[in-house]
């Protein structure tokens, strides 16, 4: 199975027979009230709104829409708000997390709590799936949002953590490219040997349900064309559907490239913690928010 585009999972979320419940940290802010409202609206989720009631209101009131009483938490101040968010979806009452108006490191403190967070032990990562006019199906490309520069084992989990939820979607046998500026191995390039390392463990069976190339360039991950040119023989080339970027600062540059200048639809959530965390940007648009809220309930186990 691959995924041509967001509308598949969105129609395949809308079957599921139960929605999923999503509680908003610091939910005051207009553009995550609109796409909450709108999955709710498309039978995607069933939005719990945790921040200042006065701001909640006024926007729903200004948007023309409600929530039930019992589903709003009044929690003015953003820490308290974000720690009563994990703390309602550690009792249950909710499904999967989002950020709404308030930083990251304020509710990813919440959330690494050791007593009373998400977390599962292991390490977290940003999933970012991009629908590109000229691609012919779903890419994700990993870690532009989370880990800065990870190492080998950490490349490792970034790998397993967005296997993990690709296989959810149905996937059988992902295509990894574990990307460098080259094909080939050069000792003074660690990328490159990283890269070869994480393809040798796949076949190897250390990192298992995908397939792995490495080094590969982000060319032969993306065009069949241009691997034949270069002569680069991998089932991954020219039809990846991961793309492991060397360190977060590539991967936030390539998000944004395909996005900014491609043209790209995005959605994105953390994985690794107990459930799906949404954690767009503050400046991301309702579209954005609401495909990323989609795709996590998909994710939910």
């Amino acid at each position: 199975m691959e995924i041509k585009n967001f509308q598949e999972i969105i129609d395949k979320v809308k079957t599921l027979p139960t929605k999923k419940r999503m509680v908003i940290a610091a939910a005051g802010e207009e553009h995550t009230l609109q796409a909450a409202l709108h999955a709710r609206k498309e039978g995607v989720v069933t939005p719990v709104l945790v921040g200042d009631k006065k701001e909640i209101d006024r926007i729903l009131n200004e948007l023309g829409e409600t929530v039930p009483e019992e589903d709003i938490y009044d929690v003015a101040d953003v820490k308290e708000a974000a720690e009563k968010a994990v703390q309602l979806v550690r009792e249950g009452k909710g499904d999967f997390l989002m950020k709404g108006f308030l930083d990251t490191a304020v509710i990813l403190k919440a959330v690494v709590n050791k007593e009373h967070g998400l977390g599962k032990g292991g390490v977290m990562s940003h999933f970012t799936m991009f629908e590109i006019p000229n691609y012919h199906k779903i890419l994700v490309a990993v870690d532009g949002g989370m880990v800065t520069y990870p190492t080998l084992e950490q490349k490792k989990a970034i790998i397993e953590n967005t296997v993990g939820v690709l296989r959810s979607y149905g996937y059988e046998n992902p295509k990894v490219g574990v990307l460098s500026c080259v094909e080939k191995v050069n000792p003074k390039m660690p990328e490159t040997v990283e890269a070869d390392t994480l393809a040798k463990m796949n076949a190897e069976g250390q990192i298992t349900g995908c397939t792995i190339a490495g080094p590969i360039s982000y060319d032969c991950a993306m065009s069949a064309e241009v691997a034949k040119t270069k002569k680069y023989e991998n089932p991954v080339a020219g039809n990846a559907d991961i793309l492991v970027a060397p360190n977060i600062h590539a991967g936030n540059i390539m998000g944004k490239m395909l996005t900014v200048t491609c043209g790209a639809k995005m959605a994105g959530f953390i994985v690794g913690a107990k459930c799906p965390i949404v954690l767009t940007s503050r400046g991301s648009s309702a579209e954005e928010k609401y495909l990323s809220i989609v795709m996590s309930a998909a994710a939910v186990k």
